[in-house]
């Protein structure tokens, strides 16, 4: 069965050539031309990845992020115009895995859905074969089951704060750069700049202190990366 992507763009030519793109690399697709429509077709029937434009009639693309994750870790794509950094920041921040700017290259938004389903398939397989839980003080992470509590309260992560939180939790007290944040959570043949992973950090923390206002286990070393505090 081929893996199937939704598009969500009013854009109807960018829906058009891009399906045609996708469909010749071997995907399944599906297309909306609007937040509403998309959001009713994807619950109804599930797809493996969404690439979302944020600017959209009826329901924009960063309404449509929020009311997905309340019930799906679907790995998203945002696709935002050249000058909308204040959109991609919340989008991330929202629980979007990726973004990409317009005008894009249909290359590179190929390679990073294919990234981003590497990285699902290699989450399933893990879950399939059994892997430790790492437990940190107040943290049980497991990678079986995608879950987080924190003082046994249950933490909704997405795939990529999952990965992030994972990668810093492995071994506490080490710092890990941004480069190597950004291979645990996407893999070493994709490159994102460093603010998609602040924004990432920015919203883990956020998630655990609205549990917790003392969580402060998560630390900044500028210029350098982040670590998790060891103890």
């Amino acid at each position: 069965m081929p893996q199937t992507i939704a598009l969500v763009d009013d854009d109807r030519n960018i829906l058009t050539s891009v399906a045609m793109t996708l469909e010749a690399e071997g995907f399944a697709v599906r297309t909306y031309t609007d937040g509403a429509e998309a959001l009713r077709g994807l619950m109804q029937q599930p797809v493996d990845l969404a690439v979302l434009d944020i600017k959209m009639p009826r329901m924009d693309g960063m309404e449509l992020l929020e009311k997905l994750r309340k019930s799906s870790d679907l790995p998203v794509i945002f696709l935002t115009s050249k000058d909308d950094e204040v959109d991609e920041l919340m989008g991330l921040r929202m629980g979007a895995d990726d973004y990409i700017k317009k005008p894009f290259s249909q290359r590179l938004l190929i390679e990073r859905i294919r990234t981003l389903l590497r990285r699902e398939a290699h989450r399933s397989a893990t879950e399939k074969g059994g892997e430790a839980a790492i437990m940190r003080g107040d943290l049980t992470l497991d990678p079986n089951r995608h879950l987080c509590t924190w003082k046994n309260q249950p933490v909704e992560l997405t795939v990529t704060e999952f990965l992030l939180l994972k990668a810093l939790a492995q071994r506490p007290g080490h710092v890990k750069s941004r480069d190597q944040l950004m291979d645990s959570a996407y893999g070493e043949n994709i490159y994102v700049d460093d603010r998609t992973i602040d924004s990432h950090i920015k919203r883990l923390r956020k998630k655990f202190k609205a549990l917790d206002g003392e969580f402060n286990q998560i630390e900044t070393l500028y210029g350098v990366g982040y670590r998790y505090r060891d103890g």
